[in-house]
């Protein structure tokens, strides 16, 4: 009990992913970032493509490693990156005082991915660089958001897309068609909220890492046991 408050206090993970699946996740985000970096080294030589493949680094975590995960899918991928681009651009030649306009970028890039639907964590970065990736990248303007930023993102995508079809038990989009059902994990037959042992079976079970918490995951299932509570 006192290991696993613990791991709770200091965030460790406890969603267990096969050996497999973990490779995988390296080879797509690796892969992904090698072409990546060829495109955009070429349309925006020396320092402005680091500060593009920053953002595009994050978003590799996310479609490779988290493929299930609402954050990662092509729509938060693609406009998430293209509306902070189009703020970044803005921000960069409307507002002189670079830090205020790096602050704007972001903050702006927040509240218009928030509108959309499309919250991406990396569009955040994607928005600084448009503002701070040096005069490569402002002198692309408007051409910025199509080429490297929409295509990089378009890529991507695809290529998870086409992971997907090599290794079919992984879902991308998360609308594919499931995989063959995973053994059912015992449950409590008296409406009684599943133990910890259980809840990190069935996690397991997925083979996938489940950006949900413990608690989470326990405070949902006593929401749909008692309708009640959720209303």
């Amino acid at each position: 009990m006192e290991t696993r408050i613990g791991r709770g206090w200091l965030g460790i993970e406890q969603i267990e992913v096969s050996l497999r699946e973990q490779g995988i996740a390296a080879l797509g985000g690796g892969l992904s970032i090698w072409i990546l970096m060829g495109m955009s080294c070429w349309a925006v030589p020396g320092a402005g493509a680091t500060a593009i493949i920053a953002s595009m680094g994050a978003s590799a975590v996310l479609l490779f490693a988290m493929p299930h995960g609402p954050l990662s899918q092509p729509w938060p991928v693609v406009v998430g990156h293209g509306v902070s681009a189009i703020i970044g651009v803005a921000c960069a030649h409307c507002i002189a005082p670079a830090p205020v306009a790096a602050a704007c970028a972001v903050g702006l890039a927040i509240g218009a991915m928030q509108q959309l639907k499309c919250i991406h964590p990396p569009g955040g970065a994607t928005a600084l660089s448009a503002v701070m990736g040096g005069s490569a990248i402002h002198h692309l303007g408007l051409k910025f958001v199509l080429f490297p930023v929409l295509t990089n993102a378009v890529a991507m995508v695809l290529l998870a897309v086409l992971i997907r079809r090599v290794f079919q038990w992984r879902r991308y989009p998360a609308i594919s068609k499931h995989p063959a059902q995973a053994p059912r994990i015992a449950a409590p037959g008296d409406g009684a909220a599943p133990t910890h042992a259980e809840v990190v079976a069935a996690l397991k079970s997925l083979d996938s890492f489940v950006d949900i918490s413990e608690a989470d995951l326990l405070r949902l299932f006593q929401l749909l046991g008692h309708p009640a509570l959720g209303r």
